[in-house]
């Protein structure tokens, strides 16, 4: 360091020892009022502030002011003019006989705190405190992430967050409003199951905002599958049977016809599976395509199964159709014949029956 620049840290460290002095200051010590008079000293009323706002810090000056300061627990930010601070955020506004007003940008948690405005006139020193609060929204800090557990798994979310004042926090079941709520940082949810699968919504609040954020739970579970449903369709004709699964995650699916597995493509048949459900597709059925089916689903943890039927329809013939009335009107002419010849039967042989 040059000569100059030793000059210039020792005056100002003078200037600091006699400021402290003048105004009866105990260095490293919070800033308190002193004075000949308590009258003289003057306490303001707190600044509230959220953070990231402004602040204006005046005091008044009067009578004939030979020095005077703004400081912050024992550190000076301005004497007179001259800024003793090196943090951008302060800047003097007005010095004057009137008063003496700084200000401090985009307030942070740090400027909380105790702030002096000490004056020396022709008479005597005094001082005005003020007190500045810095509120802050609240903010969560730790959340669980996204999880993905199997069914019956006991699942502990956590949420905590920080703020001024200190926020309260709560859970909420996105997915089904009104059930699984907690008011702490804590959702236990013991023994998960698959209804319990979805999102969950953390929420902080205080006086001034409030934060939301949310998790998502994925529950695996093994496969079911609805029971089938048979199918009849005509020899030759485009049939189909379908299988529906349920299952995280998702479930793949293989076809049997009796215990041979069918592969796709193979006898004209084709499979088709599009997320839950598979359907197994014949072109063109044949006499040997009749018959039972087996729909298997699997996944990591399990697997399910439903029989299927695919049988014949016969289709009515126009020659059927034709033979169909005739044959019902024979049959009826044959019994009303057979029916003619009891009843002249009975006739014939009823006078015999009368002679004795």
């Amino acid at each position: 360091m040059t000569p100059r620049g030793y000059f210039f840290s020792w005056s100002k460290c003078c200037a600091l020892l006699s400021l402290r002095i003048l105004l009866l200051l105990p260095a490293g010590l919070p800033v308190s009022s002193q004075g000949d008079s308590q009258s003289d000293n003057k306490v303001m009323d707190n600044i509230t502030v959220r953070q990231g706002e402004t602040v204006f810090l005046r005091c008044s000056q009067g009578d004939v002011v030979t020095h005077t300061a703004w400081l912050n627990r024992s550190s000076i930010l301005y004497a007179g003019d001259e800024k003793w601070s090196v943090d951008p955020r302060v800047s003097l506004v007005t010095l004057n006989q009137e008063e003496f007003t700084i200000k401090i940008e985009d307030i942070d948690m740090t400027d909380e705190g105790q702030y002096v405005c000490a004056v020396q006139t022709s008479s005597r020193p005094r001082t005005t405190v003020v007190h500045i609060l810095v509120q802050v929204p609240p903010k969560i800090i730790n959340l669980s992430k996204n999880i993905v557990v199997n069914e019956g798994t006991n699942v502990t979310l956590l949420c905590q967050a920080m703020g001024k004042p200190d926020p309260s926090v709560s859970w909420r079941f996105v997915s089904s409003p009104g059930d699984m709520a907690s008011d702490d940082e804590y959702l236990e949810i013991p023994s998960i199951t698959r209804q319990r699968a979805g999102t969950y919504e953390c929420t902080a609040v205080n006086d001034i905002d409030t934060d939301v954020q949310t998790v998502d739970i994925t529950v695996n579970y093994a496969p079911s599958v609805s029971e089938g449903r048979d199918v009849g369709v005509t020899l030759g004709q485009r049939g189909v049977l379908e299988c529906e699964s349920d299952a995280v995650p998702e479930a793949d699916f293989e076809w049997y016809k009796d215990d041979r597995r069918i592969v796709n493509g193979f006898d004209s048949m084709e499979i088709v599976t599009t997320g839950s459900l598979s359907k197994l597709t014949f072109y063109n059925v044949s006499d040997g395509d009749y018959g039972n089916y087996t729909c298997v689903a699997i996944n990591k943890l399990g697997s399910a199964s439903t029989n299927l039927l695919l049988y014949v329809v016969i289709e009515p013939t126009s020659s059927t159709l034709l033979q169909g009335p005739r044959a019902v009107q024979d049959g009826s002419g044959a019994a009303m014949g057979v029916h003619s010849h009891t009843c002249l039967l009975f006739i014939a042989i009823l006078p015999i029956l009368l002679r004795f």
